[in-house]
C-alpha cells in the first residue's frame, strides 16, 4: 500500500505537465489561427497587406524595421520567409517579388517600395555585421602575421605617443593594461576582435581613449576635482587594466550583437546597413559609459568587477528595450532617417 504512494505521486506530477503541455500547445494554435484572421480582417477593412500597415503607420527607425522583421519571419510565405536572409544585391529584386506577390501596383504605391528596401537594407545588414564580426573573433592573434604585429604596436603608439616602446617583449604592455610581458596571450577570448576595438578607440578617439587610460591607472587624479572625490567618497578608488577591460567590453558587445539586442541601436542610427565602423563606434561608448560607472559604483576592490560588468549590462539591456533609443546619437547618421 505504501509502495503506491509514489507511483500515485508520480502519476500525479506527469498528469499535470502533460495538461500544462496540453494547454500550451492549444494557446499556440489558437493564437496563430486568431492572429492569421485578425490579419485577414484587417486587410479587407483597410484595403491593406501588414507590411502597408507597418510603413504607412509606424515611423522609420527600430519601432518599423523590426515589425518589418517579425512580420516577414513569421510570415506563411517562403518568399517573405527568406527575404531577411537575401543577399544585399538581390534586396531590389526581392522588393520587387513581394510586391507581385501581395499584388501591390508600385506605382500606386512607390513609397512603400522604398521604405522596404530601408528596412532590408538593415535587417540583412545586420545578419552581414554578425558574420563579420564572428569572424574577426574567430581568428586569433598571430604573432607571425605581419598585419597583426603592426596593429598591436600601433595600439601602443596611439596609447602613450610620447613614450617608446623598448622591445616587443616587455613589462611595459602592463602600462595600458595587459597581464604580461606578451599581450597576445590576452587575445584568445576574443582574438583579432578585441584588437581591432582596442585600436579603433585609441585612434579615432585618441584623446578620450589616454584619459580613460589615464584613469585607470590613476582613479584618484581623474577629472573630478578633488570636493567631488570628497563628496563621491571616491577617495579610495579602484583601477583597472585599461587594455583587459576594453577586451571584456568587446565581448559584452559581442553577446549584445548576436543576441539581437542592438538591433534597437543599429536601426535607429543607420539609415541603411550597420557595418563594423559602427559596432566599433558602440565599443568606443560602452568603454566611456563603463569607465564613467566603475568610478560612481565605487568598487572595493578589482574582485567586483564581475558584479559591475553585470550591472552594467543590466542598465544598457535595459536602455535598449526602448526602441527610439540610440546608445550613442554624436556617431549617428540619424539625419539621414527621412520619413521613407
Amino acid at each position: 500500500h505504501n509502495e503506491a504512494l509514489p507511483e500515485r505521486s508520480i502519476g500525479r506530477v506527469l498528469s499535470f505537465v502533460f495538461d500544462r503541455m496540453l494547454i500550451q500547445v492549444c494557446l499556440y494554435f489558437y493564437c496563430k489561427f486568431l492572429w492569421r484572421c485578425l490579419k485577414f480582417v484587417m486587410r479587407k477593412l483597410t484595403g491593406r497587406c501588414e507590411l502597408q500597415r507597418i510603413c504607412y503607420s509606424t515611423k522609420p527607425g527600430a519601432s518599423r524595421t523590426m515589425k518589418i522583421e517579425t512580420s516577414l519571419r513569421d510570415s506563411k510565405s517562403k518568399l517573405l520567409q527568406t527575404s531577411v536572409s537575401v543577399h544585399p544585391d538581390a534586396i531590389e529584386k526581392t522588393i520587387e517579388d513581394i510586391m507581385e506577390l501581395k499584388k501591390i501596383n508600385p506605382d500606386v504605391n512607390p513609397q512603400l517600395g522604398i521604405s522596404l528596401q530601408a528596412c532590408l537594407l538593415q535587417i540583412v545588414g545586420y545578419r552581414n555585421l554578425i558574420a563579420d564580426v564572428e569572424k574577426l573573433r574567430r581568428e586569433p592573434y598571430d604573432s607571425e602575421n605581419p598585419q597583426h604585429e603592426e596593429m598591436l604596436l600601433k595600439l601602443w603608439k596611439f596609447l602613450k605617443p610620447n613614450t617608446p616602446l623598448e622591445s616587443r617583449i616587455s613589462k611595459q604592455w602592463c602600462e595600458i593594461g595587459f597581464q604580461g610581458d606578451d599581450p597576445k596571450t590576452d587575445f584568445r577570448g576574443m582574438g583579432l576582435l578585441g584588437l581591432y576595438n582596442l585600436q579603433y578607440f585609441a585612434e579615432r578617439d585618441a584623446a578620450a581613449a589616454q584619459q580613460v587610460l589615464s584613469d585607470s591607472l590613476h582613479p584618484k587624479f581623474s577629472k573630478f576635482s578633488k570636493t567631488e572625490w570628497e563628496k563621491k567618497r571616491m577617495d579610495k578608488a579602484i583601477g583597472y587594466s585599461f587594455a583587459i577591460v576594453g577586451i571584456n567590453i568587446t565581448d559584452l558587445a559581442y553577446n549584445l550583437l548576436i543576441s539581437g539586442t542592438l538591433k534597437t541601436h543599429f536601426y535607429n542610427i543607420a539609415p541603411e546597413a550597420p557595418t563594423l565602423s559602427h559596432f566599433q563606434q558602440t565599443f568606443c561608448y560602452l568603454m566611456h559609459e563603463f569607465h564613467k560607472f566603475w568610478i560612481e559604483e565605487d568598487p572595493m576592490d578589482i574582485m567586483e568587477f564581475n558584479r559591475v560588468r553585470e550591472k552594467f549590462r543590466k542598465r544598457i539591456v535595459k536602455q535598449l528595450q526602448n526602441p527610439d533609443m540610440a546608445l550613442c546619437p554624436h556617431f549617428a547618421a540619424s539625419e539621414g532617417l527621412i520619413n521613407m
